[in-house]
């Protein structure tokens, strides 16, 4: 027995071999539970949240090999059961995985495919229609070469996105010229490259990761395979060192075709991932069932349309969906991050959902909490931030009469800093998303990608938006700060409740910045105090204030017989070249000091 699903999941690719014993392995970054249980089937539990268990249970079935294969944003679990070993074992007949799988998703289990069957059916017959192979699309009969294929998922890719289409698609059991259905014994469940698994070799082959997906399908009692690729996002897709390109109906290196290139790159600029598709050939009761719509309206502050019409004219001159010719309408990625009721129905977009996590202490060693959002980052941001603040210890004064409790970070300060991660994640860095860690002395809130401004200047450098048009509706929705002022709203905050100055770490790929539970100023580092005087120093000079010794022991709450004090703190800022005196030729008492950055402006910041 042979039986096959997928669901969502990061980045890997793991084969379990094994014969009737317990085999359990853990795969940080999963967001679902696969099993064999008792029951004889297997499927999501949504029980545990964090990582995930692949288990195969020899009380229920006796597998000769388990493998899990990803195929970019899914996994792909084949299990095979010998039954003649199973009926030797005085086991009764193993249940069909697929029925059990029907019975727990309500009967959908497609529900988290690119195309529906039904969807797929509609597509073959256009496709197939076409006078000849567009460079979108191409036809094979038995060739399952799986050099071929993964030069095919290269040049489709990119095609599709030169010429606009949401996907490129190989199909198998379709002759080419004729365009006749003949059918195919190609299998790509069992396929393998040497001695690995198809789907597997090319997932880890092709790069960057982009979506795709095999799937089998009967049409006129013919089997047919269809391979749905999605287009490039930023970048070139390419098969190891090359990327290849669809030249009428041959595959070529893109290399050799500057013009090709060119409109690639072209095509970068013109559509950004917000534009691409995240779900199409949708009904208009599909687009309503899977956009929480009325939270678009609340949010923009419009009242709600009368009718059907009215709410899809406004969600489509955002750019949220999008007409498709003959075919209904499509969600746009822009559409389903900020407005999808649940995340898991865009494949490709679950791995984006915000995760919490709160650890006991102030290490990853122990968790206590986890939670991954399951809505747009629209729709459950008010909720999310609630979520998150109820994590935070807080502080609490006993006055003359009332006992009162202070969050211990700044409310307004953990939204902007969980906006910005939200809003300036670079989404071509499948397998990750967002993620705010908790510990008892800090929190730590984490984005994909790294930033496009120098960390030293999110103060003052003018905003850019790696996702502007996420960035704009997102302001529109009160939701962040577009203009810049995010920036500045954090740095006011961490002053006013005196606390140590954010940090700022980035690497290739990650941008962590951590918040700092207070502490006493003896208790800070040296490099803690001169960069807290480094973000005082940013904040006046946008604000147009003076920062001076008197200004530096208001920031640290230090009393004015302790000028001393607050002097130390300023040149520990100089000796790290943070800031510098702007009149180095006034007295000690009246001397001002600026940021590094601003030393070559010939005004001060008043």
């Amino acid at each position: 027995m042979t039986s096959r699903f997928s669901v969502s999941s990061g980045a890997f690719s793991h084969c379990i071999y094994g014969g009737g014993s317990l085999l359990t392995r853990y795969f940080p970054g999963w967001s679902q539970l696969l099993s064999v249980g008792s029951a004889g089937g297997y499927g999501p539990d949504m029980a545990r949240p964090r990582g995930a268990i692949a288990r195969i249970d020899p009380l229920s079935a006796l597998v000769e090999r388990a493998t899990l294969t990803r195929s970019n944003i899914r996994v792909v679990v084949d299990v095979r059961v010998t039954a003649s070993r199973r009926k030797a074992a005085g086991r009764p007949p193993f249940p069909s995985p697929i029925a059990t799988l029907d019975a727990r998703h309500g009967g959908d289990r497609r529900r988290d495919m690119i195309h529906s069957r039904d969807q797929l059916l509609h597509l073959i017959p256009q496709l197939t229609a076409l006078p000849a192979e567009a460079e979108w699309v191409e036809f094979k009969v038995n060739n399952t070469d799986p050099t071929m294929i993964a030069e095919r998922i290269s040049a489709l890719s990119n095609s599709a996105k030169i010429n606009g289409q949401d996907f490129g698609y190989l199909i198998w059991g379709v002759e080419d010229g004729t365009h006749k259905i003949i059918g195919t014994t190609f299998e790509p469940e069992t396929a393998k490259k040497g001695n690995e698994a198809l789907e597997a070799w090319l997932a880890h082959s092709i790069h960057p990761q982009i979506h795709f997906e095999f799937e089998t399908i009967q049409v006129g009692g013919l089997r047919l395979v269809v391979l749905t690729i999605v287009p490039a996002s930023f970048e070139p897709v390419r098969f190891g060192p090359k990327a290849f390109v669809r030249v009428s109906e041959n595959t070529q290196e893109l290399d050799r075709y500057p013009d090709h290139a060119r409109r690639l790159w072209r095509a970068f600029d013109e559509r950004g991932w917000e534009g691409g598709t995240a779900k199409e050939r949708l009904t208009d009761e599909q687009v309503l069932d899977l956009l929480d719509y009325p939270k678009y309206f609340e949010l923009l502050g419009l009242p709600l349309p009368e009718n059907r019409v009215g709410i899809l004219g406004a969600l489509e001159s955002d750019s949220l969906i999008g007409r498709m010719a003959g075919t209904g309408w499509k969600v746009a990625n822009l559409g389903a991050i900020l407005l999808a009721k649940r995340l898991t129905d865009f494949p490709s977009l679950s791995r984006k959902a915000l995760r919490v996590i709160r650890y006991d202490g102030v290490d990853r060693l122990k968790t206590t909490k986890e939670q991954i959002g399951g809505r747009g980052y629209a729709s459950g941001f008010e909720g999310l931030i609630d979520y998150v603040s109820a994590f935070f210890p807080a502080n609490e004064a006993i006055g003359v009469a009332l006992r009162t409790t202070t969050p211990l970070y700044p409310p307004l300060a953990i939204r902007e800093l969980i906006a910005n991660a939200l809003i300036h994640q670079d989404f071509a860095i499948t397998g990750s998303g967002p993620i705010v860690e908790v510990f008892d002395d800090r929190v730590e809130i984490s984005n994909p990608g790294s930033p496009i401004v120098d960390p030293a200047r999110l103060i003052d450098t003018p905003p850019k938006s790696r996702n502007e048009g996420l960035a704009a509706l997102m302001r529109r929705m009160g939701i962040c700060e577009e203009r810049g002022s995010g920036w500045d709203k954090v740095a006011f905050e961490v002053e006013f409740h005196q606390l140590p100055a954010p940090e700022v770490l980035t690497t290739s790929d990650t941008t962590r910045v951590t918040l700092l539970s207070p502490r006493p100023l003896g208790s800070m580092t040296p490099d803690e105090r001169a960069h807290a005087v480094y973000l005082h120093a940013c904040l006046n000079q946008v604000s147009r204030k003076d920062t001076t010794n008197s200004s530096i022991r208001q920031r640290f709450g230090i009393e004015e017989k302790n000028k001393s004090v607050a002097s130390r703190l300023i040149k520990e800022a100089l000796d790290r070249g943070l800031v510098v005196a702007y009149d180095k030729n006034a007295g000690p008492r009246n001397r001002r000091y600026i940021p590094f950055w601003a030393a070559g402006l010939s005004e001060p910041a008043r």
